[in-house]
């Protein structure tokens, strides 16, 4: 089981380029969790510090707007989700449901922070690959805004959605400020 994890992780782009012996220390330190059909993993808005890689079955990525939730995308077995929160430690930016049973394989700050105390490096090679995983989710996200707006888009069309956004509570909740402690080496929150 521990070497199909492995492989599982190996083909992702988040875990891309990581050696087998850190991803074995990784999955030794991570839990692996069991969510039933039509259960959360999370909730829009709720804090958070981890992601989960999905060993088997599927979710619902949904976006809650007035009131009503929004099929945003369904992943399956080998894709992951939450990164944000594990990069930002900002609450989260959508819901996740099992459509069906699940599985999946729940990767903490706090245990890639132990990764980074063992290996710098390869830590700093799952920060970069997670990164660039977000910023091509957002290039996915532009491309479908373009599609929906077109490059005809009116005026009238770009002041509904400015509108639109302008009716967004302005405030947000408070993030925490992650500094760095220089003689422990640790990483935590400042409030």
């Amino acid at each position: 089981m521990r070497e199909a994890r492995i492989e599982l992780l190996q083909r992702m782009p988040v875990f891309g380029g990581i050696r087998a012996d850190v991803l074995q220390t990784l999955l030794d330190l991570c839990p692996v969790v069991s969510i039933p059909t039509n259960a959360y993993f999370f909730r829009e808005h709720e804090q958070a510090d981890s992601m989960f890689v999905i060993e088997r079955g599927k979710v619902a990525v949904l976006k809650n707007w007035r009131g009503q939730e929004y099929l945003l995308k369904i992943l399956k077995e080998g894709d992951c989700f939450g990164e944000m929160a594990v990069m930002d430690l900002s609450p989260r930016s959508a819901s996740v449901r099992a459509v069906e049973d699940c599985t999946a394989i729940r990767v903490s700050a706090a245990n890639l922070y132990k990764l980074y105390e063992q290996d710098p490096k390869q830590y700093a090679l799952i920060q970069m690959n997670m990164g660039r995983e977000v910023a091509r989710r957002l290039r996915e996200a532009d491309d479908r805004l373009f599609e929906w707006m077109g490059p005809d888009a009116n005026m009238s069309h770009s002041r509904s959605v400015q509108h639109a956004q302008d009716q967004r509570p302005r405030t947000r909740p408070a993030r925490p400020t992650v500094r760095f402690v220089p003689h422990s080496g640790h990483a935590r929150p400042r409030h």
